[in-house]
């Protein structure tokens, strides 16, 4: 499961900001999860709960907001909704598809104490 790095990731971000924004609890994580970023939410939150036990964030709620994923078409140009990062236009049938958005995951907001 590597939604348990992801959260190391997270913690380490949240203790960077402690340090230079002179913080010692945090009650809220937001992230922003794109759908193409192959992070199940459900896995998210578990690892969260586990990896900010003991920390400054133990206890913390978190909030997950799900990007959309948006392609383009190199062959046509058009922009469509993904859920895949894969397939075909739907526009020219061209298999040709870049990833615009929605394949990041990052730290939206904390509230911190």
């Amino acid at each position: 499961m590597h939604e348990m790095s992801l959260a190391d990731s997270v913690l380490q971000i949240i203790e960077d900001a402690a340090r230079t924004q002179d913080f010692t609890r945090v009650c809220r994580v937001t992230l922003e999860i794109g759908r193409l970023a192959a992070v199940e939410p459900e896995a998210m939150r578990f690892a969260f709960d586990a990896v900010m036990r003991g920390t400054l964030a133990d206890g913390a709620s978190l909030e997950i907001i799900e990007i959309p994923g948006q392609g383009q078409c190199a062959g046509c140009g058009a922009t469509m909704e993904m859920e895949e990062a894969y397939g075909l236009c739907p526009q020219c049938d061209g298999a040709q598809l870049r990833v615009v958005s929605g394949d990041r995951m990052r730290v939206k907001y904390l509230e911190v104490e």
